[in-house]
């Protein structure tokens, strides 16, 4: 009796112990595959409850099964489709002979399908612009192949893409028209006043009216240059060798008497600011044209621009006469309050020093300013 008590002992410690499997330390037995229906019926669920239009189907094309959203958008009996062909679901609109050349070769593994776009063309609706990508499916069993086929309908999107270009170009087209006729109306301001100059018989009307002149055919050459410029960024090379030339033009009857020189390196900025360096370009070169050289005295005129990474100095150097003893008293013309107002709307400063001869106004900017002191005076035009 003793020994049954041990043996039945012995069966209870050992019935009480942890399977080997499970001892700490010690890994879990690999748990056998699901059953394949139990993964099909999976699959299919995720696939029909999809918000997205799917399609999967076996290495011959045949769908096995449609999301409910595939079937709502291209409008078509989702009892219907699956153990059919999908070059005749429908009305047989899939059926196109570049998409089915293209999933069988997906689903033997010599191409994949990624961005392809399609037109779908349905009897009495209108076309659409479908995109679909197609993936074959590695699950572990090589004898059955699956692809998996989502679909984009990306008409409405095109569709706005076009009317957006179409816009843009109207507003080209417009910009173009209004830039044309800036022009012209420059040209014709520019043409009374130089008329208005040569009548009057008060010389100092007749130098206000040809410093208008000059003011407006500046803008007229300012406009022409920022017109054939990019509406974004323009290079300060050509529209600052443009501007000088127009400038030069204009106002320099001899050009063996005075020159007008540009250096300016590869900078390129925004069309905004070019306005404001062109303005103050104009200003500048007509400042130091009307002040640095009196007496038909002959000379130079510098428009120099360099760029330091994000800072940049443009400066206007003449060899003239220099600025007169009493210029920090003197009262500022138009052309210097221009010039001020312009670079405090740049966050720049100006600095005037002496050229030896002659002068130098230099406009500044600096992303990390010192304290600025306070600006000096510029010649009064």
């Amino acid at each position: 009796m003793a020994q049954s008590t041990r043996q039945k002992f012995t069966r209870v410690w050992l019935s009480l112990r942890e399977p080997p499997a499970v001892q700490k330390g010690v890994a879990m037995a690999p748990q056998p595959l699901a059953h394949p229906d139990v993964v099909l019926n999976l699959a299919l669920a995720v696939i029909a409850s999809s918000t997205a239009p799917l399609l999967l189907m076996n290495g011959d094309l045949t769908v096995i099964a449609a999301s409910n959203s595939f079937c709502h958008a291209f409008q078509i009996d989702p009892a219907s489709v699956p153990g059919r062909a999908l070059r005749s679901i429908g009305l047989g609109e899939w059926n196109l002979p570049q998409l089915m050349s293209l999933l069988k070769s997906t689903a033997a593994g010599f191409a994949e399908v990624e961005g392809y776009e399609i037109d779908l063309h349905r009897e009495g609706m209108a076309s659409r612009r479908l995109v679909l990508n197609a993936e074959k499916l590695d699950y572990g069993s090589p004898e059955s192949i699956r692809l998996l086929i989502s679909v984009s309908d990306v008409t409405d999107a095109r569709l706005a893409e076009k009317l957006k270009d179409d816009l843009l170009k109207e507003k080209a087209v417009l910009l173009q028209e209004l830039q044309h006729r800036v022009a012209n109306s420059l040209q014709i301001i520019a043409s009374v006043l130089m008329q208005s100059a040569r009548k009057v018989q008060s010389e100092e009307t007749k130098g206000h009216l040809r410093d208008a002149h000059d003011r407006v055919m500046s803008v007229a050459s300012l406009q022409q240059q920022l017109a054939t410029s990019s509406l974004t960024d323009v290079e300060l090379r050509p529209y600052f060798t443009a501007l000088c030339e127009s400038i030069g033009a204009s106002m320099i009857r001899d050009h063996n008497q005075l020159t007008l020189d540009v250096n300016v390196d590869d900078s390129t900025i925004a069309a905004d600011v070019s306005v404001s360096l062109g303005l103050i370009v104009t200003e500048l070169v007509i400042n130091a044209l009307k002040h640095a050289f009196p007496g038909d005295r002959s000379g130079k005129i510098k428009v120099d621009h360099k760029s330091h990474g994000p800072n940049w100095t443009l400066s206007v150097t003449d060899n003239g006469v220099g600025m007169p003893a009493d210029a920090a008293n003197a009262k500022p013309g138009l052309g210097t309050s221009i010039v001020h107002a312009l670079t405090a709307q740049l966050r720049a400063t100006i600095k005037v020093a002496d050229a030896h001869p002659g002068t130098a106004v230099s406009i500044v900017y600096a992303q990390i300013a010192a304290v600025r002191s306070p600006e000096p005076a510029v010649r009064a035009v």
